[in-house]
């Protein structure tokens, strides 16, 4: 109600240790909307705060705290005529007299009215009962329109021409009143993806971006950040993948940056998300029928001779940092000694990292129950990894100049390490 009375630009101020779970998810998706600034107030501080962009926010005894300079705040004489707002939800009662307000909760009325509609004690989620896809604005319906594309996740069908890609898409989007330029990237680690959707790709202008899947997904990211900054609201960001519709921390690093400024939001994916996203959409697809937009109105090159025309498209290395503009020169760079030294880097990196959270949980264990590791090479092992915190540690506590609290914990991961070593060899 007060924001219907209220458009932005304006502030909400919110004053609750109770900000977490549903309510940040729907307060998240409110604000890549609205663009509310949002205040925040807390006896505890809750852990869930990545999801909501905070303009300002106070523990409750700081706030009640009197200011040094400004002295106590004027009390609120008793006499003077009340300017805040009573509320009864139940009865959708409201008053600005707190006498006749408490006589209201404590009439037969009320006590009726909450016997047979008890109060819902559970969150309603408004953002839930919103619609998927809405109708361009004037702002964002000539504006620049650019689609990241994780090709594992949203393959090309089996014999599908892949030149029908970017006229589906653009179908799609002007279906709905989206006319502005469409710029296509496609990730994948494209050593994977067949020469012939290749050359029809590029054909139609889209880019591809090569990278291995498990740093697949922050590439994206980075691409997203990368182009924002680039390229200034309004504009419109559309996203092609399962996992950063449906991974809450993948899609709350990109509905940030939606909360903050004037971007559009569009999501396609393989499989509908078993739980509604806490990005703000204006548009959904399932990647089936986003496909086959174009089905009744076939690109022009499908018909007739099956000749790809020239690349229009560039080709990026992630790895390597390194462009091409050819597919020769970029299936000769993939196969060069620099790029394999590069990839074989990154992999040993991976399973290093994947080790690494291996003897973390191993470790954990041992912790827990309270005995060393019987077997050699699990001693071995669980020292490895212990050493490793130990060179960590160091490092940070050198970084940070030595403070009593990096000298503390060092001195205890050592002693943890001596005695793992003294047990092991008992």
């Amino acid at each position: 109600m007060a924001r219907a009375q209220n458009p932005p630009p304006a502030t909400m101020m919110i004053i609750s240790n109770q900000v977490e779970g549903d309510l940040t998810w729907d307060l998240a998706r409110l604000q890549q909307r609205t663009r509310y600034h949002l205040f925040l107030a807390y006896s505890i501080k809750s852990s869930d705060d990545l999801l909501l962009v905070c303009y300002a926010n106070w523990r409750w005894e700081q706030l009640l705290e009197e200011e040094e300079e400004g002295g106590t705040p004027p009390l609120v004489t008793c006499g003077l005529l009340s300017a805040a707002m009573f509320y009864c939800k139940s009865c959708n009662f409201d008053c600005q007299s707190l006498k006749k307000f408490r006589k209201h909760l404590s009439s037969y009325k009320h006590g009726m009215e909450e016997a047979i509609n008890p109060p819902d004690t559970q969150l309603l989620c408004v953002t839930k009962a919103w619609a998927r896809t809405y109708p361009a604005t004037s702002e964002h319906a000539t504006a620049k329109i650019h689609v990241l594309w994780d090709m594992n996740d949203c393959p090309i069908p089996e014999g599908y021409d892949a030149r029908r890609v970017r006229p589906s898409i653009e179908r799609a989007v002007k279906e709905i009143g989206y006319t502005g330029p469409v710029s296509i990237t496609a990730f994948a680690d494209q050593k994977e993806t067949p020469d012939h959707h290749l050359l029809a790709l590029s054909s139609t202008g889209v880019d591809f971006a090569h990278t291995l899947f498990w740093v697949k997904y922050s590439r994206m990211i980075t691409e997203f950040e990368e182009w924002t900054e680039d390229n200034p609201a309004p504009a419109t960001i559309m996203i092609i993948s399962d996992e950063v519709a449906s991974s809450q921390y993948l899609s709350s690093l990109i509905c940030r940056k939606l909360q903050e400024s004037n971007y559009n939001c569009f999501l396609a994916y393989s499989v509908r998300p078993f739980e509604m996203p806490i990005l703000l959409t204006s548009a959904e697809w399932l990647w089936d029928s986003l496909l086959a937009v174009s089905e009744t109105k076939r690109h022009k090159c499908s018909s007739g001779s099956e000749s790809v025309v020239e690349s229009s498209g560039m080709f990026y290395c992630l790895l390597c940092i390194c462009d091409c503009e050819s597919l020769d020169d970029f299936k000769k760079h993939l196969s060069s000694k620099e790029h394999i030294h590069e990839d074989n880097i990154m992999n040993s990196h991976f399973q290093s990292a994947h080790r690494q959270r291996r003897l973390y949980k191993i470790s954990n264990y041992h912790d827990e129950v309270g005995y060393s590791p019987k077997t050699k090479r699990v001693r071995e092992d669980n020292n490895d990894f212990l050493n490793t915190k130990v060179a960590f540690a160091v490092q940070s506590t050198v970084k940070s100049g030595y403070n009593n609290k990096n000298i503390l914990t060092l001195v205890h991961i050592k002693e943890r390490d001596k005695n793992y070593t003294k047990y092991s060899k008992a």
